[in-house]
């Protein structure tokens, strides 16, 4: 019989009675987890299979699992007998519940054959009466199994066939994953073929004309066009459009998906009765003018279509009226309905119009929606879906949106063609604001997809710490495009006396494949983001907030004040500007990291009451010991060991009160504050981080030029295979200068190796600023032999995973998605912060 041909995802239905061989045919052509059999859902309700009083639960079972594969999108094959139809009626129900295809697959041997072998089966001896009566139901269902709404019936009538047959697995003819584009999607065009024209010429496409000049196909020599329905009714040439649309699909130069015009014209050409209304009696006086064999080819091409394409693995879904995600690449008649008309509230509006349900508002799919149907005066991205139908037809625009790119080009109208029966500009509220988070967004087990670190999960409990920081203290969510990563320090040092040393930075990049790297200097401050806007009206337009932007730290605080944050945001504007940033770049924002200094500006009560504390407590109490320790020496007591001991405890306290006060200075303001930038993380459709760290710092220093008195440069040595001692001495120059350390990165930044995604960076601490972190007498010599034991795999592992979120989050908010999208990444940042990681580290 050859290959079988089973839609990729469908529900498969084998039938057939018991001996059939329908387990056997399952276990040979498809996946063990594919499979689910009636006689193993017995045994997992009663631990008998063939025990048939348990059947009503098993097949509660049965149909709970397959509605859970069905609803992931997996291939499902249902093995049961399935020879009454009460029994294939609730499967079909459940295909259609999920929008899959049922397929029936009939293993229908001669009945000795199903005899014989469950006579060689001690647990079937139901004798052949029961055979008997299972293929006389069979027999009376084969005919009406189509009607039942199987979409493909297979039978195989005998043993030769059942053995000879493959099976092949289609893919759906809306999917069109492997096509990548570059796309140009079109909106909704209603005959207006001159507008067509003028835009596919904008967008660069090349028109091929007939003899009789009219344009029969459109050619891109690297883009491909996508329509999204609704080419025909109320413009001056439908049939204009027809024909260089279907030259163009017909030369795969563009795909079409049908409108609901376009539905209704198929129809009319078909001779049912639909009523000629709404630009459907121009379209078909139209067509009187052509030829016969164009009316069959239009009806040819329209009957072809497909609902919607689901493009670009995934990402790009194309439909005239919308989708909703769980619909994407399912084939039903629902689905086809909700592609061509959208779903309604079953309300008319005050010009008779019916209300559409507003899907796109609470749309939270990973793939991006483009469709047309509604028209409205500009396209709007409202939660990664955007409308393109813009009234061409009503006197409004033909517009397209290039993909992946997310811009728009579009051609004004030469006229109002027809007469809209709502003013164009009168839009639809919205049932809520769309860009507006939601608490499911962020709350409960997440997985998130990064492009660089794979799969990512977020516990539940994760997610509720997060949420009490971000929702009392974080500014607002539209100006929080990003969280830093933590940074790993470096293995510990095997040289005595210090804990953390550059080698070790060295050593485990090259073991990695990394030889060439940055040092820069740690500064003594606080990590700072840093949103800003080229003027004040960019906020607002952006990223839909009033504002100058954001300077905020690595959980999403304000650093300052709302009139010092914006003073502090017009200063660094202006550099930004002096130093052409904003033109070189060509954007109208930019996102920095950076560190904001002194330490102290943000983090003086830290200061004062955790070191300053410490410190003080040290210098009244240990020169008191240290006498009361002398009189006791001095009159012959045995003493000295403690004496020396206080000593060094006294030297130590001195070392660290030495060691805080050096990231203080006195602010009044922003008087004394500075901002040290050392990398450009994103602007409006572009991010950075595969640019290397030299064009970065580069940046950061043309800020300094234009103003040092606000920017601050950031020291750097970079670094090969040649010479890692330089590295090191000037990490010991900088250390010993009462310096904070250094960051060790590659030199490329974004850094993949065999081994997966590199640190972005490795901390390589002083010994003297240690002191902060693991407390004045950390170098003691049996402190720092128990400190030595550090247990850098988690620590590096959360590091990973939040720079990859970060770079997700950057990604995403430079291609413009919805907030939601963007959130969850910053969001995730911070519930991972929830670990529990040494915090020394």
């Amino acid at each position: 019989m050859g290959a079988i041909q089973i839609p990729a995802l469908s529900l498969v239905v084998l039938v057939g009675a018991s001996g059939s061989g329908k387990s056997t045919f399952a276990r040979t052509h498809f996946k063990g987890t594919e499979v689910l059999s009636s006689d193993f859902c017995r045994g997992l309700v009663s631990d008998d299979e063939n025990d048939q009083a348990a059947s009503k639960y098993a097949f509660e079972v049965l149909h709970f699992i397959a509605g859970k594969r069905l609803a992931a999108g997996r291939l499902t094959v249902i093995d049961a007998t399935n020879v009454q139809p009460e029994a294939r009626k609730e499967l079909v129900a459940l295909a259609r519940e999920f929008d899959v295809l049922p397929v029936a697959i009939v293993l229908d041997p001669p009945e000795r054959v199903c005899v014989e072998r469950n006579e060689q089966r001690p647990d079937r001896q139901f004798g052949a009466k029961v055979i008997t009566r299972q293929r006389s139901q069979l027999r009376r269902g084969l005919r009406s199994l189509k009607r039942e709404g199987f979409r493909t019936v297979h039978i195989l009538d005998s043993v030769e066939q059942i053995d000879a047959v493959s099976i092949e697995r289609t893919r759906l003819f809306n999917d069109l994953t492997d096509q990548t584009g570059p796309f140009d999607i079109v909106g909704d065009i209603h005959g207006c073929r001159a507008e067509l024209e003028q835009l596919l010429t904008n967008l660069g496409y090349h028109l091929v004309r007939d003899d009789a000049g009219r344009p029969i196909d459109a050619v891109h020599p690297e883009r491909r066009a996508v329509f999204v329905g609704d080419l025909v009714d109320r413009g001056p040439d439908s049939p204009g459009v027809l024909r260089l649309v279907m030259g163009m699909v017909a030369n795969s130069h563009a795909y079409c998906v049908p409108g609901n015009h376009e539905e209704k014209l198929l129809k009319a050409l078909r001779g049912r009765n639909v009523k000629i209304s709404h630009g459907l009696e121009t379209t078909l006086e139209q067509l009187v003018t052509e030829p016969p064999e164009f009316r069959d080819s239009v009806e040819t091409f329209i009957d072809g279509l497909i609902s919607h394409y689901v493009l670009d693995g995934g990402r790009l879904v194309v439909s005239h009226a919308g989708l909703v995600e769980r619909m994407h690449g399912r084939a039903s008649g629902r689905v086809r309905s909700f592609c061509l008309y959208g779903e309604t509230t079953g309300e008319t509006d005050e010009f008779g119009l019916p209300v559409r349900y507003p899907w796109a508002n609470e749309y939270r799919g990973r793939a991006m929606v483009v469709y047309g149907h509604t028209p409205t005066p500009e396209p709007e991205w409202i939660n990664n879906t955007i409308c393109l139908d813009t009234g061409c037809v009503f006197g409004g625009s033909l517009t397209a949106l290039r993909y992946p790119e997310r811009e728009l080009v579009a051609v004004q109208a030469a006229e109002e063609y027809y007469a809209p029966a709502k003013p164009l500009h009168v839009a639809t509220a919205p049932a809520r604001e769309p860009d507006v988070l939601e608490l499911t967004d962020v709350t409960g087990r997440r997985v998130i997809e990064t492009a660089t670190h794979g799969r990512l999960s977020v516990r539940a409990e994760q997610a509720g710490a997060a949420l009490e920081v971000m929702s009392r203290f974080a500014i607002d969510p539209r100006f929080l495009l990003y969280l830093p990563p933590t940074m790993s320090p470096v293995a510990t040092s095997p040289e005595p006396g210090v804990l953390e040393h550059p080698l070790q930075a060295f050593e485990t990049y090259r073991g990695q494949g990394v030889t060439e790297f940055v040092c820069e200097e740690k500064h003594m401050g606080s990590r700072a983001v840093v949103l800003l806007t080229r003027d004040d009206d960019v906020a607002e337009k952006r990223f839909g907030l009033a504002g100058r932007g954001a300077i905020h730290t690595r959980t999403g605080r304000s650093f300052f004040d709302g009139s010092l944050t914006d003073e502090l945001l017009a200063r660094l504007r202006a550099v930004a500007l002096a130093a052409g940033i904003f033109d070189e770049l060509d954007t109208s924002w930019l996102l920095l990291d950076a560190e904001l200094l002194p330490w102290s500006a943000k983090a003086e009560d830290l200061l004062r009451n955790q070191y300053a504390a410490v410190g003080a407590a040290a210098r009244t109490s240990l020169p008191a010991a240290t006498a009361a320790l002398e009189k006791a020496v001095a009159a012959g007591l045995d003493v000295g060991e403690q004496l020396t001991r206080i000593q060094r405890r006294t030297e130590n306290a001195a070392r660290f009160t030495e060691a805080y006060r050096r990231y203080c200075w006195p602010t009044d303001g922003l008087d004394g504050v500075r901002l040290a930038p050392f990398q450009v993380l994103a602007s409006e459709g572009t991010t950075y981080h595969e640019r290397p760290h030299a064009w970065h710092l580069g940046i950061a220093d043309r800020l300094v030029e234009a103003d040092p008195s606000v920017i601050t440069t950031t020291r750097r040595l970079f670094v090969d295979a040649g010479n890692w001692d330089a590295g090191v001495a000037w990490w010991d120059e900088l250390t010993g200068a009462g310096g904070e350390g250094m960051v060790v990165k590659p030199a490329a930044n974004l850094t993949r190796t065999a081994k997966g995604l590199a640190q972005p960076g490795l901390k390589v601490r002083g010994r003297e600023y240690l002191r902060l972190i693991y407390g004045p007498d950390y170098t003691e010599p049996a402190n720092f032999d128990r400190l030595r034991d550090r247990n850098l795999g988690h620590k590096r592992s959360l590091a990973l995973r939040e720079y990859a979120l970060g770079l997700e989050a950057l990604d995403r908010a430079a291609r413009g998605e919805p907030l939601w999208r963007i959130h969850e990444c910053v969001f995730a940042v911070l519930a991972l912060e929830s670990e529990p990681v040494d915090p020394r580290l």
